[in-house]
């Protein structure tokens, strides 16, 4: 039986649950491939009475005109900056706290500890950013604390340093316990056999965590890693739209919220397309390359 025929006849017999995955192929189609189109305003001049098509061509010249900027080469630094800055951070803490509520025999402290840390994910940066405002205001709780302490108050929200730091820690709090989650499950999946074969030949906790447990996990390390790599032009919009103010551009402006005050507060939306097309490009081939560096060196593949 050939290869065509096997998958019609697979086709015949499953085609219910074909039938199911129509909805949601129709608003994949419809959300994510039809609005492709506009990505053409990009090579637009684009005016909103005249529509998509019927705006005059230019070319690469959006393209150009966004290099000339003066604030361009900041909002690329800043983005690879502070990207960079929460995956290498981000990275090893879910890891770490894996490893170590694994070591607790304690299950209801386990569990506890677990939703604990993770809860803030499930909460909106919208809600959070409420909540930051008033913990690092000048008023706010860790400014009393220092001032108890003798040490002046620290303006968290407008000044550029203290700002970025604390842009890398709550981000690293809100996400953690996600991370922390897939690790513990990854960890819980090994087989006991082999840790009671490391303690038979006289192994302590700390070898069977570094020659059982980590290379155990690495597979699931590589894939979060690869996730991450695609991820190095998406600074956190939500995070930095609600928290940033024109005191931290310098440091905190990133390429999406240049996007959006580009697009819909100047309502240059041929620039803002642009800049957006050159990060989702750019985004594009560091997840294929980062695939491929999987795939060449350690032999592990996504599909």
């Amino acid at each position: 039986m050939n290869k065509k025929k096997t998958s019609f006849l697979n086709f015949r017999k499953n085609w219910p649950l074909h039938l199911m995955l129509l909805p949601g192929i129709i608003l994949v189609i419809i959300f994510k491939y039809v609005p492709l189109g506009g990505i053409t305003i990009a090579f637009k001049d684009f005016y909103p009475r005249k529509g998509i098509f019927g705006s005059p061509w230019v070319g690469l010249d959006n393209f150009e005109y966004m290099f000339l900027l003066p604030d361009t080469m900041r909002i690329m630094w800043n983005t690879l900056k502070i990207a960079l800055l929460k995956i290498l951070i981000n990275f090893p803490v879910p890891i770490l706290i894996a490893i170590l509520l694994n070591e607790i025999k304690s299950k209801w402290f386990k569990k506890s500890v677990q939703t604990i840390i993770y809860l803030p994910y499930f909460i909106s940066w919208v809600i959070l950013a409420g909540m930051i405002l008033d913990i690092f205001s000048l008023e706010g709780i860790i400014n009393q604390v220092l001032g108890m302490i003798g040490m002046d108050p620290v303006f968290f929200m407008g000044d550029n340093k203290p700002f970025l730091g604390m842009l890398i820690g709550t981000d690293v709090w809100k996400n953690f316990g996600y991370g922390t989650v897939i690790y513990l499950a990854a960890i819980t999946g090994i087989d006991e056999s082999l840790y009671e074969s490391a303690r038979i030949d006289g192994a302590g906790r700390l070898k069977q965590t570094l020659y059982i447990t980590i290379p155990s996990i690495a597979p699931i390390v590589m894939l979060m890693m690869i996730l991450n790599l695609g991820n190095v032009l998406n600074a956190g919009f939500e995070q930095i739209f609600t928290l940033y103010s024109p005191r931290v551009y310098e440091s905190a402006d990133i390429i999406d919220t240049f996007v959006y005050r580009i697009s819909l507060v100047d309502a240059n939306y041929a620039l803002g397309t642009a800049v957006g097309l050159l990060k989702s490009v750019v985004s594009f081939l560091l997840i294929v390359t980062s695939y491929k560096l999987a795939n060449k060196y350690s032999d592990y593949t996504i599909f």
